[in-house]
């Protein structure tokens, strides 16, 4: 029981059976203190900077980071290209509207992009569900790319040769029928 006079009861997962749950514990009663560390009351994470579990999923979220953030990047570029149409003075109003919107708008995109690549739990189990899928993708080694490379190569030169030849015929009886003249 906390000062509020409220209680927080929370169960035991790795007691509980599939059984009838006559075997499953019962729920233990926590109070103030007891939190699990880095985790801060209600469930949600302790602040816009916290990490949903930092270490799982760091090659997706940064591979996400990289890739998104190059398209704020280029984005922000392509706003100030845009708005130096406006920043023809040298006054402090035209610096604000051509080097302001684009950096505010690099700083709120990449916020969010902060926010759902890391603190987000719904878009981070995501990431984490994705690299753990990855790592069981059985990838083809190097032997057998240059050999699946090969075939496709020998396949795509045959085809177009056959075309060749299938189009030269057509040629040829369309001239015999007159449909064609040289």
């Amino acid at each position: 029981m906390d000062e509020s006079g409220t209680t927080t009861l929370e169960r035991d997962d790795k007691n509980l059976t599939s059984g009838s749950g006559r075997d499953a514990a019962p729920p233990r009663r926590t109070g103030p203190g007891d939190e699990k560390p880095g985790a801060s009351p209600g469930g949600s994470g302790a602040g816009f900077f916290s990490q949903y579990k930092p270490e799982q999923g760091k090659a997706t979220r940064t591979g996400t980071m990289i890739a998104a953030g190059t398209l704020i990047a280029w984005g922000s570029y392509f706003i100030w290209g845009r708005l130096e149409v406006y920043g023809g003075g040298d006054d402090i109003a035209s610096l604000l509207v051509t080097v302001g919107i684009p950096i505010l708008y690099a700083v709120v995109l990449g916020g969010v992009l902060w926010w759902l690549t890391y603190s987000n739990r719904k878009s981070s189990d995501f990431m984490i569900a994705t690299e753990g899928e990855m790592k069981k993708v059985n990838w083809s080694t190097q032997r057998e790319l240059i050999g699946s490379t090969k075939v496709v190569i020998l396949f795509t030169v045959l085809m177009a040769a056959y075309l060749f030849g299938v189009d030269l015929v057509f040629q040829k009886l369309f001239m015999m029928l007159g449909v064609l003249k040289t």
